[in-house]
């Protein structure tokens, strides 16, 4: 759903694209996983950090990719670290993918209720702010992002998903998608000194029923060449925060809106998709 470009966490988890200074996806996601599960598995980290981040980074980039022993570990268990651990992102398992890998599957008759589990450890409050931040940090980042990922944005509609904009409503992916992407070029605009961007100011989020969340967001729209988000509490990684910008928005602001997002769980575990949105310009 979005591509990023930032350096952000670790340097023993940083991904080849990354290293190679290529943007990245969701599959990054996918190599941390692999790492973390093989890491989890043998109890010391996959590669040789002893001679400093440099090194380790030549290791990412020119070694073949970690792999448990062949003696030691299953080979459902080796195949599904080697999906997580391709090089190249495209190569990469999907979530989807990995909830139907082999490795997952034999276990599906443990009788174990996750759900259950994870209701009992998860702070709730806490996970719907989690999902809000997702939400508009990911969102934001493609509307205002580069044109080679912005087809991602059709992602997370589905057929009777719904939009709701200057008194009309859109139903359906494709209506959805090429509705935004009118809206996204007219702000991008042909000027070099950029385009109109959106500034985040405050969000706010809560349960809709035992299945809904509802995130609204507000904020200001200025011209510049980038996201920006400045609601108190809040810090989107790799950007920058309110004390480190010198901007007044009152005197550059192009305009404001407000966004309402209705989001329900998808068919996977984690994964959401936006059933309703309403977008309000002024």
């Amino acid at each position: 759903m979005a591509m990023r470009a930032t350096f952000v966490g670790t340097v023993t988890y940083m991904l080849p694209e990354r290293i190679r200074g290529d943007n990245y996806l969701y599959a990054a996601d996918i190599w941390s996983l692999g790492l973390t599960v093989l890491e989890c598995a043998t109890g010391k980290f996959p590669y040789d950090f002893s001679e400093g981040p440099t090194n380790l980074m030549l290791q990412i980039l020119d070694d073949p990719s970690p792999t448990p022993p062949e003696d030691a570990y299953s080979p459902e268990f080796r195949s599904f670290i080697d999906d997580c651990l391709q090089k190249e992102p495209d190569a990469r398992s999907t979530c989807e993918q990995l909830l139907s890998h082999p490795f997952i599957k034999r276990y599906e008759e443990a009788g174990v209720d996750l759900a259950a589990y994870v209701g009992g450890v998860v702070n709730p409050t806490e996970r719907l702010k989690q999902i809000a931040e997702m939400l508009v940090v990911h969102y934001y980042l493609l509307f205002n992002g580069s044109d080679g990922s912005w087809h991602h944005m059709e992602t997370p509609y589905m057929e009777e998903s719904s939009f709701r904009f200057s008194r009309n409503v859109y139903v359906g992916q494709s209506a959805i998608f090429d509705t935004l992407s009118t809206i996204r070029n007219k702000f991008k605009g042909d000027q070099p000194s950029g385009g109109i961007f959106h500034v985040v100011e405050k969000i706010h989020c809560g349960a809709d029923g035992e299945r809904e969340i509802t995130v609204r967001v507000s904020g200001s729209f200025i011209v510049g060449n980038q996201f920006l988000i400045l609601g108190e509490g809040l810090q989107a990684e790799g950007m920058p925060g309110p004390d480190e910008l010198a901007i007044d928005i009152p005197s550059n602001r192009a305009g404001q809106f407000r966004e309402q997002f209705i989001m329900q769980p998808g068919i996977s575990m984690e994964c959401y998709y936006i059933p309703r949105q309403d977008l309000y310009i002024s």
